[in-house]
């Protein structure tokens, strides 16, 4: 934490500003830092990993469930962004952090806080609320999974279903093959019979 109001200035203004531009940070970092995260999580798939796993399609069909896929993953980011937004709003969790803050700079500023005890209870409050938003996080982190996995399934079933469709196409290709072959040869058969 930045200090830059030097002690037993008199300058008021100074004091106030550079409390309300630091007010605020440690929100913004946790916000930051759910934001690397959803991203690293999302993004861990690389286009060459996702291409291997289609390899019986053509390269156009590949690209187009490459391009679907970074859809569904932009699309459920800012989702995943939305609700944590949301659930900070909820639950205040901005305003807490800057009241945190905005006490350890007061208690910090001043040279005679020697009760000590105010902090025991924000510290325990800072606890329970941390542990909370863990847990928020962890079941938003095993949601985003979950629905990873949901489409890991679906696009397992999508390439299955190609390789039916291609399964069938040889196997209706053979029976034509096969009928035009008898054709062939049950003509050539009835003329040599006259």
């Amino acid at each position: 934490m930045e200090k830059s109001v030097a002690i037993g200035s008199n300058d008021a203004s100074s004091s106030s500003t550079t409390t309300a531009t630091a007010i605020g940070s440690r929100f913004s970092t946790l916000n930051k830092s759910f934001k690397f995260a959803i991203r690293s999580l999302l993004t861990s798939c690389s286009k060459e990993e996702f291409v291997e796993a289609f390899s019986s399609f053509t390269n156009a069909e590949k690209d187009y469930l490459h391009r679907l896929f970074l859809q569904v993953i932009t699309s459920l980011h800012e989702d995943l962004e939305e609700d944590f937004e949301a659930i900070c709003l909820k639950t205040k969790v901005g305003t807490t952090l800057d009241a945190v803050e905005e006490i350890v700079e007061e208690q910090d500023l001043d040279l005679l806080f020697s009760n000590r005890s105010n902090i025991v209870d924000v510290a325990e409050n800072l606890s329970a609320a941390k542990k909370n938003e863990i847990q928020t996080l962890m079941h938003m982190v095993q949601s985003g999974e979950e629905h990873n996995r949901r489409l890991r399934n679906q696009l397992q079933l999508l390439k299955e279903g190609s390789q039916v469709l291609s399964d069938a196409s040889h196997a209706i290709e053979k029976i034509r093959s096969i009928n035009l072959n008898y054709g062939a040869n049950s003509s050539d058969e009835m003329h040599d019979d006259v």
